[in-house]
């Protein structure tokens, strides 16, 4: 081993560690042409997957397929929009009095893009806030109150 200082100028795979990959169709000289190597005629020569386990994905030979035979059930709304959730006890991290969504994304608590945000009671709350343009659950609205603090829509 040399004393030489590995960096990136000075990196080099192993020799014969990486092999190239094998270029299939191009031509008789090539080893693989015509066929590609897959013989001639037969399910394994034909396109789809046909790799380890054979047949193409999801193929059970005939039987019903899982995704067919259960039942489908529910709805998912393409519309839903999840909130943002924080709790009283992350309040603490705000230097303020005001809660708004510009705040609590400056601390890191919410991003400002990424939806609406609700406040849930979780933890408990000291002082008096004032809480503006945030969904805010019941429970959280009657501690923030009983605080001290107001709640504006």
């Amino acid at each position: 081993m040399s004393d030489e200082k590995i960096t990136l100028s000075t990196l080099a795979r192993t020799p014969g560690s990486h092999r190239n990959r094998k270029r299939l169709g191009r031509g008789p000289g090539s080893g693989t042409g015509k066929t590609s190597g897959k013989g001639h005629k037969g399910i394994k020569a034909r396109a789809g997957h046909h790799g380890p386990g054979g047949n193409k994905p999801h193929f059970e030979g005939g039987q019903m397929p899982l995704t067919r035979r259960v039942p489908k059930r529910g709805f998912t709304n393409p519309f839903r929009e999840a909130a943002q959730v924080v709790g009283l006890d992350d309040l603490a991290r705000l230097t303020g009095s005001e809660v708004t969504v510009e705040t609590l994304a400056a601390v890191g608590l919410v991003r400002a893009s990424a939806g609406p945000v609700k406040l849930l009671a979780n933890g408990e709350i000291a002082r008096a806030v004032t809480v503006r343009g945030l969904k805010v659950s019941a429970t959280a609205r009657e501690k923030v109150v009983a605080a001290g603090g107001t709640v504006e829509a």
